[in-house]
């Protein structure tokens, strides 16, 4: 298997798990996936972090006003893999509810990867709102 091949499977399994598992308020997965070094941070749709402090705060956000997600979709782009580094961008396509509200949005997204002792680590992420 090539670390291209690798990658692309642990972004359609684990990355993907963690993601569901955020729109269903369990932040767990998405932070185990997630660098533990610095620099880390995060351009959010709705909030942004810096550092893992910030990072860990908005995860506690998002899992308290997610729930009950009947619908998540990544629609890979592109990415890449060089070295120990890696980036992914695409839409997701999302059904959950937020503060108790069903909410169907599309976000752009763009993350990048660090391998930290052979295994990645999202070191930063950039979403926004698509139009719609």
């Amino acid at each position: 298997m090539t670390d291209h091949d690798g990658f692309l499977a642990w972004v359609r399994t684990a990355l993907y798990e963690a993601e569901v598992a955020l729109h269903n308020g369990d932040a767990a997965p998405r932070r185990a996936l997630w660098s533990r070094d610095e620099p880390v941070s995060v351009l959010g749709a709705w909030r942004n972090a810096y550092g893992l402090q910030q990072v860990d705060q908005l995860f506690t956000h998002l899992e308290k006003s997610f729930s009950d997600c009947t619908s998540y979709v990544f629609d890979l782009q592109s990415y890449d893999v060089v070295g120990d580094m890696a980036y992914t961008t695409g839409l997701e396509h999302t059904s959950t509810s937020v503060d108790g509200e069903p909410r169907t949005y599309t976000l752009r997204v763009t993350q990048v990867y660090r391998r930290e002792d052979g295994e990645w680590r999202v070191a930063h992420r950039h979403g926004d709102t698509v139009g719609e």
